[in-house]
């Protein structure tokens, strides 16, 4: 009787057995894990092998042992579009400002990439044989070399629609899954080898790291320009076709905050926060650079620098703020404080009358300490209020992600339609919804453990249904010569383009490591990948990058893909 309950909860399809099954499954991926191999671990990876050999060896040995097909398709699609718009959301504060700072040459790397796939499955169509492997077969292969199942989908889809009836559709979709799912783990460790190969060039590279990912820079200037001098502070700022923000001004020894209608002094020194770049134009503009401090140092305790004036951090939380622009609150002439610079999901922003308040913006307010107090409770600052979660949104959104994938795209001589998908449609409205949504009172702010913890849920589902759905019959047709042909091909289509183009990268046009490791990790469509290459660096730039470079190439990989299948099958 005990037997016949072990068999009927555990072996036996059933909702009950799925959820078991995909958390066993899931806590052992991610306690292998952890153990590394040198330097190098797998990480979250270990789950979709794991969810390999338990399909594999439970269907091959296990009598009577089943799984719940449907059930394990729907986990492995939740869990993909969850880790997909919640990325899209995380990175969308950034999305494009990161294209007008190298984006769309970052687009253009992955593009470099798309092609370099194409030319070698077109190579390995020439050089094999059709009956060792045919171009359905190299299709399924790359999908799972580049790791993108949407692919797969898309492909099946097309194939089916143009073979019609043809008595060998069953035999060649099946092809297409197996060679997927052969291709698909050296996929992942491809990439993460890849990735380690370019670890090894990072101290070569010199450009990463610094200010390159700072938006807000100080500079101390004195002021030597007869053209300025004598003028309001409101008056200058229009003479000068830079952006930048007057912290502080020493005046005959004494600190003062600058306002609009503070009056600037031959021999005055000027804080001023801009952009790097801008730094050459304004020292021409005020006169000299003092370089005998440096104000970007971390250590820098900033309420030491005077007696009567403070910098503190203050967090937009009221809900009302959200999406309103930062000049209409006139909180510089109200309460004579500057705002030298905003916090945006990591990201530093100069602030600017027409910048949009975001929800979770953290502000550095400089003033006398009962005017910071009254801005303050103006803007909220307080945390637990941001604890709260804004679920309407987040459905609201996933909603959305989805009806756009599903959206069918024509193109001029093509004739099936070409959808994005689950894996296309919710990034794209995760960006949107995480750029513009605060300009339109939509509350996306979340947490940044919410976000990792929704991200990290996301992507162990979607690992361990992909796993166990790929699993059964897989090493029977590993250790065959088309399977070891297959395994071959998909490494070549793996590391060759992710290699060549990822050191092009890092040698020629001195693009740092985890940049670059993103742009790579989002032209493989591999979260598994980017997983590790964020483990690597300190900041979120191989994330922000992946997001730049995903929904574009996702859309080429897919277009190609069809076209592939309509022209050579």
């Amino acid at each position: 009787m005990i037997v016949d309950w072990f068999r009927e909860q555990f072996l036996s399809p059933s909702i009950t057995q799925t959820v078991i099954v995909l958390s066993l499954v899931s806590a052992l991926g991610l306690v292998l894990g952890k153990i590394k191999l040198g330097r190098v671990s797998l990480g979250i990876t270990f789950v979709f092998f794991i969810g390999i050999v338990f399909s594999y060896f439970g269907y091959k040995y296990i009598p009577g042992f089943g799984l719940h097909a449907d059930m394990v398709s729907f986990a492995q699609s939740f869990g993909l579009v969850l880790f997909i718009y919640m990325l899209g959301l995380e990175v969308g504060p950034s999305f494009f400002p990161s294209l007008k700072s190298g984006g769309i040459a970052y687009n253009i790397l992955g593009l470099a990439m798309v092609a370099l796939t194409l030319f070698l499955m077109l190579v390995i169509h020439w050089v094999l044989p059709d009956t060792l492997m045919s171009m359905t077969d190299i299709i399924g292969v790359m999908s799972g070399a580049v790791t993108n199942t949407p692919i797969l989908g898309a492909a099946q889809t097309t194939l089916a629609e143009v073979a019609g009836n043809s008595p060998t559709l069953g035999s060649d979709l099946a092809a297409m899954a197996q060679g997927c799912a052969v291709a698909y783990p050296m996929g992942v460790v491809g990439v993460i080898l890849v990735l380690g190969i370019m670890a090894a060039f990072r101290k070569q590279n010199r450009q990463s790291g610094g200010h390159e990912q700072r938006k807000a820079f100080f500079s101390e200037f004195g002021v030597t320009n007869p053209a300025i001098c004598g003028k309001r502070v409101q008056d200058i700022v229009h003479l000068v076709d830079r952006r930048f923000v007057i912290s502080r001004i020493w005046h005959e020894g004494e600190v003062h905050i600058a306002n609009s209608e503070t009056v600037v002094s031959a021999g005055d020194h000027l804080l001023v926060v801009s952009a790097e770049d801008d730094v050459p134009v304004l020292e021409a503009f005020f006169g000299k650079l003092h370089r005998e401090k440096d104000w970007n140092r971390s250590d820098i305790d900033w309420n030491a620098v005077d007696k009567e004036l403070l910098s503190k951090g203050v967090i937009v939380t009221k809900s009302e703020l959200n999406g309103v622009k930062l000049g209409s609150l006139r909180l510089r002439n109200l309460y004579d404080i500057n705002i030298t610079r905003i916090d945006r999901a990591g990201i530093e922003l100069l602030p600017s009358p027409e910048l949009h308040l975001q929800l979770g913006d953290c502000l550095t307010v400089v003033g006398e300490r009962t005017a910071i107090t009254e801005v303050a409770s103006i803007l909220g600052d307080q945390v637990k209020r941001l604890d709260k979660p804004n679920l309407i949104s987040f459905f609201f959104g996933i909603l959305l992600g989805c009806l756009v994938g599903m959206i069918p795209l024509y193109l001029p001589g093509v004739s099936m339609p070409i959808k994005l998908g689950l894996a296309g449609g919710p990034v794209i409205v995760g960006i949107l919804m995480g750029a513009f949504g605060p300009r339109y009172r939509m509350a996306t702010y979340v947490t940044s453990s919410a976000n990792q913890m929704m991200k990290q849920l996301g992507i162990v589902l979607y690992l361990a249904g992909l796993g166990l759905m790929s699993g059964q019959g897989f090493f029977d047709v590993l250790f065959t010569s088309t399977g070891l042909t297959w395994l071959v091909s998909g490494i070549l289509l793996t590391v060759v383009p992710a290699l060549l183009i990822g050191l092009m990268a890092m040698r020629i046009f001195k693009v740092d490591f985890g940049a670059s490791a993103g742009m790579v990790c989002g032209a493989m469509a591999n979260p598994m990948a980017l997983d590790y290459a964020d483990s690597q660096v300190s900041d979120d730039s191989p994330s922000v990058v992946y997001a730049t470079v995903y929904p574009l190439l996702m859309f080429v990989r897919i277009i190609t893909a069809q076209i592939f299948v309509m022209f050579f099958v």
